[in-house]
């Protein structure tokens, strides 16, 4: 049997050979670092210690600190004031001693004194209400802010503290040792600020019929978290950057007035107390509804309950074990409904809260989103741990807290509404719900890194959208951020950036990272690899506190797969993907030793007679023989080839072999600085496809152009890259072969003018 060996593997050796006569001839470059696209990333991450693993889990000496809060709450709605009263026990889980606390003091973005305008340089705004217009240009700001009554131990003895914009530090009297707790007092108050007037994530609404809505959220000092990544997070709150927070127990009374509907974050203990008989049997019904939203407070009753206002107070009291933050809802407005949700072997309560003027719109998702959301959610990750998940309407909201969210999405004052209304408004509830598991559960620090609440959190909201109704407009598709990545390159950040400091967070935070968690799932590593990581890191980090070398090493590590290149490119620069079709060759087999094979094997001793008989060739076809029929009709015709068949298959198994007569060489550039995979779409003569994929390692040792032979039984008439733009590829116009000829505008306007 004679030696055989295809001419491919000479052509690898041969391009190695003339590449190193090259530069034997040119002076050499001076060395260089390593600037590959796949080198380690590792070596770049935070070294793993016994806190945080190199696999991307909770290391052995992992800790937490918590936090618990007694709250005694007091919502003035004459004055729109609210008072607190607060006792909260912090304990030191860490191995150091700590000789201050600091706490949140998130209201004070809001104080007159605040930096908050001064670091924006946007200049004037394209228009100013009345109210913020007196506020900024007649010396009438809003009065916001904490006022601190005063800050007390536990013996009632006054604590030194010191107030530095929205953080305040509180210096105790003696050291608080590692495993040690102490309790202190903060009294407090501030004017709650109008949000749909003055913007926020909390506030109130007032309505034409006097009353008000209240959606009340950062209202209390709360703990900042120290951790062994940074020590204390205590970074200035400008807005933008939300909250890192620490786990803990709460106990909150809240006094309203009497004929308000409240609902919050934990349990309401005295519910039943809170609620007419009707109203409670109501809300018993729900408990079992599985099917359909019970509505527990109608919307007739509501109205009864505009007319007036009451004079006396009641007082809710909410208890919740182990969440990170606390929010409520409060108006005498509100219209009551849920539904009661199967997860696992428990039982989740959906709930809505909205006025009337949300309707027709509200009763008619609102609720049902809540339970498709918890649903989904829960498959992709982890089971939702809570006993309801609650929905509140408010005007221009969009925002989330533990067991409870505050969304927009408002009927025209006629009841209509039009698409982009519904949609806005089943959108921003599946995000807000889902904020629950990112960052209420998977408890990540979003004022530094926003991407690993937003970003993880819009592509899990993406597939719940579809869950909820495939086909829905969701955003976080690839395609979504070509026109972001490909623009002014001194207006985008890279995504680990700190989230104050981005300057499109919505591109930024949200659409990019999950359109990256998409090509991940779609295009690298599949369902099956991805779909296992996503849900490992879940669970490894729930009710902790992840960072961004946490999250990157857990699906690398659940997946199997090396994903250093694609984390670099796409979370740590600004570079885009752009690959193209420069050009593709044609060639014929042969069994005539080509110039560049006999070249090269000269080398090693061997002649032309060595070659004949042992390989086959392929050779470029040139012009005249494209445009023939030219090419082998049948492999049985080439003799070296028929030999070597012969001597090692069998009649049957030669029968089944390809008949292979049309050979092409395509090669692809690279102009963008990212690198991906692949995603080749062939089509044949006869109409049909075939899609190859060529993983993001064939660009190792070529960052610009690689090449691939293509052997096919059938002749290629065309070639499309990234058909369905999975991989946000900035130029559609190098994608195809043939070339697609760009329409001239005077062409257009001809063709205009024609069918006009």
């Amino acid at each position: 049997m004679k030696n055989f060996t295809l001419f491919f593997a000479a052509l690898l050796i041969s391009s190695i050979g003339f590449a190193q006569e090259t530069e034997a001839t040119q002076e050499k470059p001076q060395g260089h670092y390593n600037i590959s696209k796949f080198r380690q990333l590792k070596q770049e991450l935070p070294t793993p210690n016994t806190y945080r693993t190199a696999s991307g889990a909770p290391g052995h000496e992992y800790y937490q600190q918590k936090a618990d809060y007694k709250m005694d709450i007091i919502l003035d709605d004459e004055n729109q004031r609210i008072y607190g009263e607060e006792v909260i026990t912090y304990f030191n889980n860490s191995p150091d001693n700590l000789d201050y606390l600091w706490v949140q003091l998130d209201q004070n973005i809001r104080a007159p004194d605040a930096i908050t305008a001064d670091v924006k340089g946007s200049g004037a705004s394209t228009m100013y209400n009345p109210k913020k217009f007196t506020e900024e240009f007649l010396g009438k700001p809003f009065p916001g802010g904490f006022h601190i009554d005063y800050v007390k131990n536990a013996e009632d003895g006054d604590m030194d503290y010191t107030v530095n914009g929205t953080m305040m530090r509180i210096d105790l009297p003696k050291v608080l040792n590692s495993g040690e707790n102490v309790s202190f007092k903060i009294k407090w108050w501030y004017n709650i600020p109008n949000h749909v007037i003055d913007g926020g994530r909390s506030g109130f609404e007032h309505f034409d019929d006097g009353n008000n809505n209240y959606v009340i959220a950062q209202f209390f000092p709360r703990m900042a978290v120290y951790n062994d990544v940074e020590g204390w997070q205590n970074l200035q709150f400008l807005g933008r950057g939300e909250f890192a927070l620490v786990f803990g127990d709460y106990e909150v009374n809240i006094t309203t007035p009497e004929d308000h509907i409240l609902d919050g974050t934990g349990v309401i203990t005295n519910r039943k107390k809170m609620l007419s008989s009707k109203q409670w049997k109501r809300y018993e019904q729900a408990l079992t509804s599985y099917d359909n939203p019970v509505v527990i407070v109608t919307q007739e009753e509501a109205e009864e309950n505009e007319k007036k206002v009451a004079k006396k107070t009641k007082t809710w009291n909410l208890k919740a074990e182990n969440v990170r933050d606390f929010a409520f809802a409060s108006s005498r407005k509100y219209i009551l409904d849920g539904q009661a949700v199967k997860i696992g072997d428990r039982t989740v309560m959906a709930i809505s809260l909205y006025s009337k003027e949300g309707n027709p719109l509200w009763e008619e998702y609102s609720t049902r989103v809540v339970a498709s959301t918890v649903k989904s959610y829960s498959a992709q990750m982890f089971d939702y741990p809570y006993h309801k998940a609650i929905s509140v309407h408010a005007q221009r909201q969009g925002m989330e807290y533990p067991m409870i969210c505050f969304n927009f999405g408002r009927p025209k004052p006629d009841g209509t509404y039009s698409d982009r209304t519904r949609n806005g408004m089943i959108g921003v509830i599946i995000h807000e719900v889902g904020h629950n598991w990112f960052p209420m559960i998977i408890n990540s620090d979003e004022r530094q890194w926003g991407w690993m609440d937003e970003g993880l959190n819009t592509f899990a909201q993406l597939l719940a959208e579809q869950d909820f109704e495939p086909g829905f407009p969701s955003r976080g598709y690839p395609k979504n951020v070509v026109d972001y990545m490909d623009g002014d390159q001194s207006r985008i950040a890279p995504i680990m950036t700190q989230h104050d400091n981005v300057f499109n967070s919505g591109a930024n935070a949200y659409s990019k990272p999950a359109a990256g968690l998409y090509i991940l799932r779609e295009v690298v590593l599949g369902h099956d690899l991805f779909d296992k990581a996503f849900k490992t890191y879940a669970e490894r980090w729930r009710f902790k506190h992840p960072t961004p070398a946490d999250f990157f090493r857990t699906m690398e590590d659940a997946s199997g797969t090396d994903l250093d290149w694609f984390w670099r490119g796409w979370f740590y620069t600004t570079d885009y993907n752009d690959i193209g079709i420069k050009d593709i060759k044609k060639y014929k087999v042969t069994e005539e030793p080509t110039e560049k094979a006999i070249t090269l094997y000269k080398r090693y001793g061997m002649t032309k007679e060595d070659l004949e008989g042992k390989y086959l060739f392929l050779t470029e076809m040139n012009a005249d023989e494209q445009s023939e029929e030219t090419n082998t009709s049948s492999f049985a015709d080439i003799g070296t080839l028929k030999e070597y068949l012969a001597d090692n298959f069998t009649e049957t198994e030669r029968a089944g072999l390809k008949n292979t007569k049309y050979f092409y060489e395509i090669i692809f550039e690279k102009q963008g600085g990212l690198v991906m995979p692949i995603l080749a779409e062939i089509t044949y003569a006869d109409g049909s496809k075939e899609n190859k994929y060529y993983p993001a390692e064939i660009w190792r040792f070529n960052d610009k152009e690689v090449k691939k032979v293509l052997g096919s039984e059938k002749e290629i008439t065309g070639i499309k890259i990234d058909p369905n733009q999975l991989t946000s590829d900035v130029n559609q116009e190098n994608n195809s072969w043939p070339k697609k000829e760009k329409e001239s505008k005077f062409d257009s306007f001809k063709k205009q003018t024609i069918s006009n």
